[in-house]
């Protein structure tokens, strides 16, 4: 969570929010980076009227970034190694794992337990506490992340899609009355990618149910943003 004079850029997981938390912090002098990962209801009261600015992502791009950061990691966290069984899962089992933690599954009681009590502003920071009501919801994992890094207050929000953050972050800096410099500007046009993973194309990762169950569990990001698979 980042708090300017102007607006709060909130930082939805693995949705290009290292980047852009890298940009303003560099080039907006008023940035103030107030914890990482925090959701729009831990907004400080003197920042809880201003407009909320965030990213999305195509939730079947997400696993995969996900699963294959994780999986590439020398310590992945506990998360991944939970619902892949310490890495000896295929993608689509642990998928399929993290999609029925929000059918009360079994591993959602051993991964509460495993979780931190208390936010520490690092990795995933999602306490136990803040992850339980996902429990009998039946959304994809990364829905429910949405909702609760955006969910709750009356202050006005706007959401770009990382696939055009290039292109997209620009314009919502100006809706909020924020200055571009040059060197603002560059960045976003040239700079590199952060905490990127390798890997095929996303479409490659999936067969036919699980793309489907991620079409079922994520339906509202995925109809809301206007996300279709391979597109």
């Amino acid at each position: 969570m980042i708090t300017t004079d102007r607006f709060v850029f909130l930082h939805l997981h693995k949705s290009g929010g290292t980047f852009v938390n890298e940009c303003l912090m560099k080039f907006l002098p008023d940035a103030r980076h107030i914890g990482y990962h925090l959701p729009r209801k831990m907004i400080p009261e003197s920042a809880s009227s201003l407009p909320v600015l965030g990213f999305v992502r195509n939730p079947w791009s997400y696993y995969v970034s996900w699963y294959t950061f994780q999986e590439q990691h020398r310590f992945p966290n506990f998360l991944f190694r939970i619902l892949s069984d310490e890495g000896r899962l295929s993608f689509a089992a642990t998928l399929r794992n993290m999609l029925d933690l929000s059918a009360g599954s079994i591993r959602l009681d051993i991964l509460l337990r495993a979780l931190p009590m208390a936010y520490s502003n690092q990795g995933l920071n999602l306490p136990g506490f803040a992850l339980a009501p996902i429990r009998n919801t039946r959304l994809g994992f990364y829905t429910f992340l949405y909702r609760y890094m955006y969910g709750g207050y009356d202050a006005p929000i706007e959401l770009g899609r990382m696939e055009h953050l290039r292109s997209q972050l620009p314009v919502m800096l100006q809706k909020v009355g924020q200055p571009l410099s040059e060197d603002l500007l560059a960045f976003i046009s040239s700079a590199a990618p952060r905490n990127v993973s390798t890997h095929d194309a996303y479409t490659k990762y999936y067969d036919a149910a699980s793309r489907d169950l991620v079409a079922e569990r994520d339906a509202e990001v995925i109809e809301r943003h206007g996300y279709q698979f391979g597109a």
